[in-house]
């Protein structure tokens, strides 16, 4: 049995002595959070002897794919984060050699990321040990193992979904 964080100890507990219900449904909501954060402990563990963050890793494997470089703007919606966000994360990128930013000589404001050498050598390199990783975390699931965990999975997706609009509707008729 996973050894679940003290909070969600604690909130199942206050939940038993209140005699909620649904206490198993807790318990897995807090399986589920406790392994993602896990797992993203685990994938900060990897990066970081490479002066690396999941953002960062992220950048780089985008600029992998594009030799010609790609404009900050595109990163940050390839990425899904905001413009002020990609500008930090190219900035420690640079600082560390992992890429260059080249403006074009027609329009100074008009600026493309490349990979240098380095980073090219290290997207490469981490892009794979990265997926070798990731495939290992459920390599002892068969395919109905797999496809049953993905179906209960998008079924709370939904159940999450669901609540999130109608919690949205009623705001909006409040406001």
């Amino acid at each position: 049995m996973m050894t679940l964080e003290q909070k969600h100890l604690a909130l199942l507990g206050e939940a038993e002595r209140c005699g909620q219900s649904g206490i198993g449904s807790m318990r897995m909501c807090f399986e589920v959070l406790t392994l993602a954060s896990a797992i993203d402990r685990s994938c900060a563990a990897r990066l970081a002897p490479h002066c690396l963050s999941e953002g960062k890793f992220v950048l780089l494997f985008l600029l992998r794919d594009a030799p010609e470089g790609l404009a900050p703007h595109e990163l940050a919606k390839r990425a899904g984060v905001t413009r002020a966000t990609v500008t930090g994360l190219l900035d420690g990128l640079q600082r560390d050699g992992y890429l260059e930013r080249h403006h074009d000589s027609r329009d100074r404001r008009s600026v493309s990321v490349r990979l240098t050498p380095k980073g090219e050598a290290t997207a490469q390199q981490l892009f794979c040990e990265h997926n070798q990783w990731i495939s290992s975390l459920f390599a002892e699931f068969d395919p109905q193992e797999l496809a049953t965990l993905s179906s209960l999975l998008k079924r709370a997706w939904t159940n999450l979904r669901s609540q999130d609009e109608e919690r949205s509707a009623m705001a909006g008729e409040r406001g």
